[in-house]
């Protein structure tokens, strides 16, 4: 499909939302009420929004990564949990489809999504394997031309709604262990097999159903994912081209907070001044739009620089950079424009308190921050270590994701590292390097001509932090 084309569609579909959540329905009682209306997912699904996950010659069109960051960020500005709604639909689900199934899967799930309006989502985490994932204990076996899988998944996102899952396990062997490898099968919830024993009543993202899931299901042999090389490389793709597609629907949420908290201040009036001119509230909006200036470089980078069917399951200080920084820049948003707000702002059914809640998970799912910054820290000690240099000013100045923004930070970088530094350490030198390339992304940005003032403070924030 040409820009043109998609231009149009997401115009139409941004309106099309826009009424739903404004104008048909009141989004604040919208936001308190668990699920979503079924005419409201079809209004949402009439149009084929998911059409840009799947391969033109299935009918879809053509899984550019711009088109998909630009349907986050427009889905996210009206609603954080839609967006994640067709994020899992589409990131966790139709790509790792399109990259690996085979073309037998590929013709029936595309065919159904388009004609449809099918869901699907991916079961990984399981009760007592959230961050050990590799030792999870769902099982398959094979016998004649099917898969059988059984175990037990939980907090997968469309929970009881999807029409096909995406199902993550370990072969076991005659003598019962379990293999090293993962498995990714499609299932289709038409042929039964996953019971839902319990529904959570999650703190926020109540449009999204989650909760614990029996499995034991049978899968045809046609319906497994085919890795590149091995199973554990094809969830990390996955899992990477999924965590830098966060930056799509953290911009469309970062906007929205920016709009509203900058109409809030320029309306409401403390002490016969409107808060728009305080000094400390100058500084918060200062950083909200800061939080979107980054988010919109690491989308502009990756738009650019990510095509889909690339095997990207070796961007890992980029993807596990990019995933914690700009989750941590929601979060952030949420708590600065509730504290802008004031008291009538701290409710479910108001945009400030949801927010909070409904952007909180996404600094813990899909790779908890703390754990994604130590192996941003230990994944550039290997490099390090691979180009024998031991000095992080002398390695950043030579990394292609740092070199232009490291001069900033010359002396705090300048010393030899310590291979051997406690985890706390790796966590905040983590953190410190995802800014850093944060930085860099921005500083790329601003080559490009866009606002040179929102850049400039978008820089002066990211050096204070």
């Amino acid at each position: 499909m040409e820009r043109n084309d998609f231009a149009s569609f997401i115009e139409a579909f941004r309106d099309k939302i826009a009424v739903l959540f404004t104008e048909r329905n009141d989004e604040n009682r919208m936001g308190i009420t668990r699920g979503l209306p079924p005419y409201v997912l079809r209004q949402v699904l009439e149009d084929d929004p998911l059409k840009v996950y799947i391969p033109k010659e299935y009918g879809g069109r053509g899984g550019k990564i711009h088109e998909m960051l630009t349907l986050m960020e427009a889905s996210s500005y009206q609603s954080l949990p839609l967006a994640l709604m067709l994020g899992i639909n589409g990131g966790l689900f139709l790509q790792p489809v399109a990259n690996y199934a085979l073309d037998e899967a590929k013709s029936n799930v595309f065919k159904r999504f388009i004609e449809q309006k099918n869901l699907g989502g991916l079961m990984i985490t399981e009760p007592d394997f959230g961050s050990e994932a590799l030792k999870m204990q769902t099982v398959f076996s094979k016998s004649d031309n099917r898969y059988s899988i059984s175990g037990t998944k939980h907090w997968a996102g469309l929970t009881g709604w999807a029409d096909f899952w995406l199902m993550t396990a370990r072969e076991k062997s005659n003598s019962g262990e379990l293999g090293r490898d993962i498995g990714f099968f499609i299932h289709d919830t038409n042929n039964g097999g996953i019971d839902v024993e319990e529904y959570y009543n999650n703190l926020g993202l109540y449009m999204i159903p989650y909760g614990r899931n029996r499995v034991n299901i049978s899968v045809p042999s046609g319906y497994r994912l085919q890795p590149k090389t091995t199973g554990i490389s094809m969830m990390l793709d996955l899992l990477y081209r999924s965590r830098l597609q966060f930056p799509g629907m953290a911009t469309g949420f970062l906007h929205r907070l920016l709009d509203e908290a900058i109409n809030h201040c320029k309306t409401r009036f403390v002490g016969g001044v409107s808060l728009f001119n305080y000094d400390q509230v100058k500084e918060r909006l200062a950083n909200l739009q800061s939080y979107f200036t980054s988010s919109s470089a690491m989308s502009s980078y990756i738009a650019e620089n990510i095509h889909s069917g690339e095997d990207i399951s070796r961007f890992d200080i980029l993807a596990n950079s990019v995933k914690p920084v700009v989750t941590d820049y929601m979060q952030e948003a949420a708590q600065s424009f509730l504290q802008l707000v004031g008291a009538k702002g701290y409710r479910l059914d108001h945009l400030a308190g949801r927010s909070l809640v409904d952007s909180r998970p996404f600094q813990i799912f899909e790779g908890s921050n703390d754990i994604l910054y130590q192996q941003v820290t230990e994944s550039v000690f290997k490099l390090m270590r691979k180009s024998k240099i031991n000095n992080l000013y002398d390695f950043f100045k030579s990394y292609v994701h740092t070199h232009k923004a490291v001069d900033y930070f010359k002396d705090l970088f300048n010393f030899e590292v310590d291979h051997k530094m406690a985890q706390r350490n790796l966590v905040q030198l983590g953190r410190t390097i995802g800014r850093l390339i944060t930085m860099n992304l921005t500083i790329d940005l601003g080559s490009k001509g866009f606002n040179t003032d929102m850049i400039s403070n978008s820089l002066k924030v990211l050096q204070n932090e």
